[in-house]
């Protein structure tokens, strides 16, 4: 480890600064190392893989002995040296020919990290066609095969290249940046093979270029892919997983990241706000009903003593229809009563006239 250092001029704190943790953290910088026996293909393998990683990458001309998966203190050491979260770090030798380790740092830690073997049948940039892009834009990617959402080397495959090319994280976007395009394809091997059954596929390396052309379509052009290189078929190798717990605080988001949750208000799985209503005490005595004469308060139970103090037949239960036929009944005799005291009063004068 390096020992810590008390600034003592501004020009020093600043430098210190801007190793300490970040709300933002910047751009991972790719450090390349050449190991013991590292050769002249390696070079220019790694020359043209900085290539579309600069400006953020740092090249030691110097070879150095290093065994990661052995003793990585070296590779830690060079990694806090130089402010890197990525090395690459290149050997070869008569077991592991053209290898290339790909290591993830953590807080100056080694994360995780993996050997991929180059194939004699590469090609480098010089061997294609000159079609350059321009230096700094971001590449767009395509994983061919499902063995990368499914084996567990694979999505370390997938998340170191991811990690390794993602460059400068923007909100940007601008349709002219898209201009290259890295394809990482695996085939299954047969199940039924017996001998490749222990053996993981290869995984193809390619990268293109696109270019438009006129089409009938208005507004929408004719995209083609033409390959500029460089090509690499990788084999597999060693490699080492994460500890849970560095992993965990390595996926920690910061607090002032994480977006602000409202109350009451979720988002489900389709992206769509639910939220939760709360309304205050209600007074249902004020709630506006239908007008029914079951519901007038004459009807009201007085109390649940009175129920239990005696009980009924069924035949001393009233429907409506009986009670509403004895109102009737009722308005229909005092409606006689009325009318045979007018005829009373009728039959008065004739009475008199008889008398008379």
């Amino acid at each position: 480890m390096i020992r810590t250092v008390k600034p003592k001029s501004a020009r020093t704190k600043r430098a210190l600064d801007k190793k300490l943790p970040k709300i933002v953290e910047n751009t991972k910088t790719a450090l390349f190392v050449p190991g013991q026996t590292s050769n002249k293909a390696l070079h220019d393998i790694t020359v043209d893989l900085s290539s579309f990683k600069k400006p953020y990458i740092k090249r030691f001309t110097k070879k150095n002995d290093v065994l990661p998966f052995e003793d990585a203190s070296k590779l830690e050491f060079f990694s806090e040296k130089n402010d890197a979260s990525l090395i690459v770090l290149t050997n070869s030798n008569k077991k592991r020919p053209n290898n290339l380790t790909f290591v993830r740092m953590f807080n100056f830690k080694v994360f995780d990290m993996i050997e991929l073997q180059v194939l004699n049948n590469f090609k480098l940039l010089s061997d294609f066609k000159k079609l350059t892009f321009q230096v700094g834009l971001k590449p767009m990617f395509v994983f061919n095969g499902p063995v990368f959402d499914s084996h567990p080397v694979f999505k370390l495959v997938k998340s170191m290249f991811l990690d390794f090319f993602r460059g400068e994280e923007s909100k940007l976007q601008d349709v002219s940046g898209l201009q290259h395009v890295i394809t990482l394809s695996a085939i299954e091997s047969d199940d039924h093979d017996e001998s490749s059954m222990s053996k993981l596929p290869l995984v193809y390396f390619r990268v293109y270029k696109l270019k438009t052309y006129k089409s009938q379509e208005p507004k929408l052009p004719r995209v083609e892919l033409e390959e500029i290189g460089p090509r690499f078929d990788f084999k597999i190798g060693r490699h080492q997983y994460p500890d849970p717990e560095t992993e965990k605080d390595a996926y920690q988001v910061p607090k002032q990241l994480q977006p602000s949750q409202k109350k009451n208000v979720d988002v489900d799985s389709m992206g769509d706000k639910v939220a939760k209503v709360h309304v205050g005490l209600q007074d249902l005595s004020r709630l506006q009903t239908r007008k029914m004469k079951g519901l007038k308060s004459k009807y009201d139970q007085i109390n649940d003593d009175d129920d239990d103090e005696g009980e009924y037949d069924d035949n001393d239960i009233i429907s409506d229809d009986e009670d509403e036929t004895r109102d009737f009944v009722d308005a229909n005799e005092d409606l006689s009563g009325v009318d045979s005291d007018i005829e009373d009063e009728a039959d008065e004068p004739s009475k008199k006239k008889r008398k008379n």
